[in-house]
């Protein structure tokens, strides 16, 4: 006996094949959907942890910004304070000063050299006088630079021939000069001095 199938078994096998197709489609779009869920939940966390991160950051480069400020603040004082005990050493220093500038411009001062005025401002020393020649002049502008540790810097400022009378007939012509230079402080007579020796003991 012959069986025939009369039914429209390619429809159905059609119909079949879609629902599967239907099903992995399905199936694949949940699928992708649960991934990219994933994914954005990852990230989320990640910008969180990041952010969180970023957060403490913050806060400890606000702390160090603080302690940056007290720092600046103490080395300010610290500055001040070496300003002030540097002040009080030069003072110290100092007060002999007027005791080495005579003592020195007594030994470096030739003869028929005299002194008329002496003036101090700060450490710059203005003096004024009379020589018997512009000889005399220039051996004490070498004795004032070569001689000593306590001057510095001898400049002439003016030099101009004038006449002297000793008596009503004696009349002398002197140079009348003008000269400034340096007094230097105790400190730095030391090094000059220091420097001195031991270029000598080199030779």
């Amino acid at each position: 006996m012959i069986l025939i199938n009369l039914l429209p078994h390619r429809e159905a096998a059609r119909k079949r094949r879609r629902e599967t197709f239907q099903a992995i489609m399905l199936a694949s779009a949940l699928a992708g959907l649960a991934i990219a869920a994933a994914i954005y939940w990852w990230f989320q966390v990640m910008i969180t942890d990041q952010q969180d991160k970023n957060n403490f950051l913050r806060g400890e480069i606000q702390v160090l910004e603080q302690q940056i400020k007290e720092i600046a603040t103490i080395e300010e004082e610290i500055t001040a304070l070496q300003a002030r005990q540097k002040a009080v050493e030069d003072l110290q220093s100092d007060r002999n000063l007027p005791v080495h500038l005579l003592s020195e411009l007594v030994q470096q001062l030739p003869d028929g050299v005299y002194v008329t005025s002496l003036k101090q401002v700060d450490q710059v020393v203005t003096m004024q006088g009379m020589a018997q020649s512009n000889e005399r002049v220039s051996e004490m502008l070498r004795n004032l630079t070569n001689n000593t540790p306590w001057f510095s810097k001898p400049e002439l400022v003016e030099i101009v021939a004038a006449n002297v009378a000793l008596t009503p007939k004696d009349q002398r012509r002197i140079a009348s000069f003008n000269l400034r230079f340096r007094l230097m402080r105790s400190s730095e007579a030391q090094k000059a001095m220091d420097a001195a020796s031991d270029a000598a003991a080199g030779k």
